[in-house]
């Protein structure tokens, strides 16, 4: 693998150049998503306005060990009353293209890829979130680093899936020891290829979150430099496309699968071993990396309140102050509490 060494200024050019291409190739998704057919589930409205479930099929985007891994551990892939049409990417940033485009219906995604997805004006909506602790989004470093502090990464290549919730992270960490974005040498990389680069010494240190983190530590036997824990908000979010939204019978389909997640969230904190078991079969990694993540992981479904938004506008702001992201916006703009009257519920049992 052959690593490109800038100069600062060429980094902060570089950077600002990859942001505006992420933004860029958003920016004409939103277009096509803005022209996308409709959903394909309008057979499933009776003539009463009722909505007819096994008509309906959900698209949903999904991540490495996330949703489908949830939701089977947990037994809330049974019974379900509508068809479900999975699709999976490597990180939060190429899911939101393809919910921009039209390609799902909804997707989970850390608390990051909704800004840049939002700062080129794409078609999305939050309407749920979690709590998940940040013990698990860290900064790694090989075993024979003799780096000991995030203020050490000066000048250092840093490996991260720009876009994604280990951006923030960087940037929070860099920010706390007085460093910039520009300090150091992003290689902005998917998580599969940024595990390769770290495990042959080809970037200094990893930003990334878990199982990542889990994977790193167990195999590579990396050390951690920094956790995001009390520096982030920890978030994950169910993003919903609009039209999926416009749309009766896929809208109603989505209340019960965001209440299956929120049930399913809940199981995972009382049955860690299960939820263990079944995120390592589902992604082939060794159960002792799935073990971990579980461990330091607690799940708290929240609603999307004033307060969730205002944590996601700061670190919108924190972006483009860092020359990240081109331009203020409101990130509000981006947020539901449609579902709010009723996936917290599920909770609690409230609601099926």
């Amino acid at each position: 693998m052959r690593t490109t060494i800038l100069t600062r200024a060429g980094r902060a050019r570089a950077g600002r150049a990859r942001a505006g291409l992420a933004l860029a190739a958003l920016a004409g998704l939103a277009s096509l998503g803005a022209c996308s057919s409709a959903s394909g589930n309008e057979d499933a409205v009776k003539s009463d306005g009722s909505v007819d479930l096994s008509k309906v099929t959900l698209t949903v985007g999904d991540q490495k060990g996330g949703s489908h891994a949830l939701l089977q551990a947990a037994g809330q892939l049974s019974k379900m009353p509508y068809k479900v049409q999975w699709k999976t990417f490597t990180s939060g940033p190429p899911l939101l293209e393809a919910l921009n485009a039209g390609a799902i219906d909804v997707g989970g995604v850390g608390n990051t890829p909704p800004l840049f997805a939002a700062a080129a004006n794409s078609n999305l909506t939050v309407v749920s979130g979690a709590s998940m602790g940040a013990e698990g989004d860290t900064i790694v470093v090989p075993k024979s680093s003799k780096i000991t502090s995030v203020s050490q990464l000066k000048g250092k290549r840093v490996a991260v899936t720009e876009g994604s919730s280990a951006n923030y992270d960087l940037l929070a960490q860099l920010a706390k020891a007085g460093l910039s974005y520009h300090d150091v040498q992003v290689q902005d990389l998917q998580p599969a290829d940024a595990l390769a680069a770290f495990s042959s010494g080809h970037v200094d240190a990893w930003a990334i979150w878990d199982p990542y983190t889990a994977q790193a530590q167990l195999q590579d036997h990396a050390k951690i430099l920094a956790t995001g824990a009390g520096l982030v908000n920890g978030m994950t979010f169910e993003a919903a496309n609009p039209d999926a939204l416009k749309d009766k019978a896929t809208a109603t389909a989505l209340q019960d699968y965001l209440q299956r997640i929120v049930k399913a969230q809940v199981w995972s904190n009382k049955h860690r071993a299960k939820w263990a078991k079944v995120w390592a079969s589902e992604t082939g990694l060794p159960d002792a990396v799935t073990r971990k993540a579980v461990n330091r992981r607690v799940a708290h479904p929240e609603p999307i309140t004033p307060k969730i938004v205002a944590s996601e506008q700061k670190m919108a702001d924190a972006f483009v102050k860092a020359k990240v992201l081109p331009k203020a916006f409101d990130v509000s703009k981006y947020f539901s509490d449609r579902y709010n009257a009723s996936v917290p519920t599920a909770a609690t049992g409230g609601q099926s």
